[in-house]
């Protein structure tokens, strides 16, 4: 019987061990996502290679990401769950899709100069890459390889399935309606901020203490959280940004009734933010040792992943196949033998 449900694509890069940010921002709606729609999930690797990388890393960090997202919940029964580069048929679609694209287009994606600006580039050695200024025209054959609806983001990516839309609607126009234009699938996503640094966004390039681990200990999870930034400055009306990103946490945890009960307590000017800080920490806790003993299940059967993940990436080719073998004819390559 044919899939009748609408299809959804998504990928996330392998950049060592996810934190709590990627968690709530990305994977538990991608987790939700599983039950109404048709999802392919891919780890895409070589957008990881448009930044300074360590070869060997970057295969264990890929690896390691497949099990952390089927640890979080992501399931090959219910989804296809690929390793991008194992899908050859991306770069021969984002070369013919470079063809669509125009210069000004990339010039003006606000990402590459966030990234091109970055300490990281800045070290010695390091270069600003061609990869780095042309990869959303890869993301955007992520996205149309695979002829998805729908992609689940944020916000601050809506600028790239913008040029994805942008790209498939030339394409069309030159040829004839095949891509679909994929819709944002816009869901609430909190916006978590540095336990650090509550003026910044959660991220790794910050340093350790900038974001907590899905899967770091108890103590440390713990730790960082009871020396949360939370009044900078004078007091005012409103929750200063701190105490804010502490009320959201705790509201991603899904504790609504403690979230409820502290809030009432703050209106009230009786909160404490050392309870605050431990009813965080008390759901952050929970949910990391749900991963790490699912993780710990995982692990002592890599071997069997590691298959899986190379049949499910067969899977996603057989998609992806038919839509080279539809583009090619389209703009005038010669048919493949295979």
């Amino acid at each position: 019987m044919k899939n009748t449900k609408s299809r959804v694509f998504s990928g996330i890069q392998p950049t060592s061990e996810m934190h709590f940010g990627n968690y709530f921002g990305a994977v538990k709606n991608w987790i939700e996502l599983q039950e109404k729609y048709e999802c392919i999930y891919s780890v895409v690797d070589y957008h990881a290679m448009t930044m300074p990388y360590i070869p060997t890393e970057l295969q264990s960090n890929t690896m390691n990401m497949v099990i952390d997202l089927m640890a979080c919940g992501v399931d090959p029964e219910k989804s296809i769950l690929f390793i991008q580069s194992l899908v050859p048929e991306h770069v021969e679609l984002c070369w013919i899709l470079s063809c669509y694209c125009s210069y000004g287009e990339l010039q003006r994606m606000t990402q590459f100069k966030d990234k091109s600006e970055s300490d990281k580039m800045l070290e010695k050695g390091n270069i600003v890459s061609s990869g780095l200024f042309t990869y959303p025209i890869l993301q955007a054959a992520d996205i149309l390889l695979y002829r998805a609806e729908s992609v689940p983001v944020g916000k601050d990516q809506e600028q790239h399935l913008e040029l994805s839309r942008n790209i498939a609607n030339r394409f069309n126009s030159r040829h004839e309606i095949y891509f679909t234009e994929p819709k944002a699938l816009f869901t609430e996503v909190p916006k978590l901020l540095s336990l650090a640094d509550p003026s910044k966004k959660m991220s790794k390039s910050l340093g350790d203490q900038h974001v907590v681990r899905l899967f770091e200990p108890e103590a440390s999870i713990r730790k960082k959280v009871k020396s949360a930034v939370t009044d900078v400055g004078p007091k005012t009306d409103t929750l200063s940004p701190g105490v804010a990103n502490l009320f959201e946490l705790l509201k991603a945890c899904g504790k609504m009734a403690e979230h409820g009960e502290l809030m009432n307590d703050y209106n009230a000017g009786t909160l404490k933010y050392s309870a605050l800080k431990e009813y965080v920490a008390n759901g952050l806790v929970e949910l990391s040792k749900q991963f790490i003993d699912r993780k710990a299940e995982l692990t002592g059967s890599s071997r069997d992943i590691e298959a899986q993940v190379h049949d499910m990436s067969e899977k996603a080719r057989v998609i992806a196949k038919e839509t080279i073998r539809e583009v090619r004819d389209l703009v005038g390559l010669p048919k493949r033998r295979d």
